[in-house]
This record gives structure tokens, C-alpha cells and sequence, in this order.
């Protein structure tokens, strides 16, 4: 939904209540859970190191429940419910040319594992009012063999609205400063919760 003012709270939650109830824009639910590439989507894949240790990883595992990943200055991530679990329906409220794009994405679901590797993730799709039509992953990693911890982005996607068709070299641009922001945002949260 592009607006030409930024929608109240109370806009905004009555926007995600009524994409809650529609169905995702695509076919492939669940795909970046196990690392698919669906054809006719443009893949991203973003990762970086956060530090060593279990501390870290606990940190960035709180962080992503949290939604720390959206924590800079052109993004707003809006939600109802406070815990981070399977179907839930947030709001992503974006700055960008003058307008607010206010999109919607349901949690497809969160992973918490230990073997091979110790791994929390959230995975979100796209709702009909999403500009882009996709999945994209949220993840942290902690490899115990050398103790690092690692935030990994996993995103697939292609233009689902009409002014995200006509823009889209501006939108490939600002997904992939999504991605930088959102390492970044990370580096950020963790950084904190040390002091």
C-alpha cells in the first residue's frame, strides 16, 4: 500500500488485521526453510559474522524473536502480538521517494535446532498489499567447531504491484540496503546487549 503520509498506529493495525486473513502471494510457502530457489524470483543471500560464543548467540537469537533486524531509520516494523511465532502478521512501514509503502507479511515459521549446527530463524511471506511478492528468512547460527556466530538473510522475491514494477532498479536497491541495514542493525543489537 503506498500512502502519501505516514498511516497512524491505529491505521496500521487495522491494515495487518485485515491482510491476516488473506493468503500469501505465492506458491512456495516455506521454501527458504530449506534453502530452495524457487524459479521466476530474484534470490538474495546476505550473511555476517556477530562474534563468537553462546552469549552471542543467545543475544542474536533474543534479537531476531525481537525483530531487531528492522532497527534503523528508514524501516518500521509493526505488530499485534508481542511473542514471534508461526502465523503472525506484522506490518512493514517503509520511507522511501516521498511515500510510506506499508506492506504486509505473515510469519511462516520459527526454527530452533541444535544439530548440525545450533540455529533459530524466522521465516516471513509476502500478503497481497506486499509491494514485492516473496519469502525472505531471518537466521542466526552458532557453529560450535569454531565458536562462530553468524546472522544469515535469505530473501526471494519479484514485483508484486504495478509501481514495483515500474521502480524496480529503485527497489532492487533498497533490498539490498535492507540487507546492509539489517546486518548492521544486528551488529548494533548485540553491541548493546554487551554493555
Amino acid at each position: 500500500m503506498y500512502l502519501f503520509n505516514k498511516p497512524s498506529s491505529q491505521q496500521i493495525n487495522e491494515f495487518i488485521v485485515s491482510q491476516a486473513r488473506l493468503d500469501f502471494t505465492y506458491s512456495m510457502v516455506g521454501a527458504t526453510k530449506h534453502e530452495d530457489s524457487p524459479s521466476g524470483f530474484v534470490v538474495d543471500h546476505n550473511r555476517v559474522c556477530l562474534g563468537k560464543g553462546k552469549a552471542i548467540f543467545e543475544i542474536a537469537k533474543q534479537s531476531v524473536s525481537d525483530w531487531n533486524q528492522f532497527r534503523f531509520d528508514w524501516i518500521e516494523l509493526h505488530r499485534l502480538d508481542t511473542i514471534t511465532e508461526t502465523d503472525q502478521t506484522v506490518g512493514v512501514l517503509a520511507h522511501a521517494l516521498g511515500l510510506w509503502v506499508l506492506n504486509a507479511c505473515r510469519v511462516v515459521y520459527v526454527i530452533e535446532e541444535t544439530e548440525p549446527v545450533h540455529r533459530f530463524a524466522v521465516g516471513y511471506g509476502t500478503l497481497p498489499e506486499h509491494a514485492e511478492s516473496g519469502e525472505e528468512r531471518f537466521q542466526v547460527e552458532w557453529h560450535p567447531e569454531d565458536d562462530s556466530v553468524w546472522y544469515d538473510i535469505l530473501a526471494f522475491s519479484r514485483p508484486n504491484q504495478l509501481l514495483s514494477k515500474l521502480a524496480y532498479p529503485y527497489v532492487r536497491r533498497k533490498q539490498k540496503q535492507f540487507a546492509v541495514d539489517s546486518k548492521q542493525a544486528m551488529k548494533d543489537a548485540i553491541a548493546k546487549a554487551q554493555k
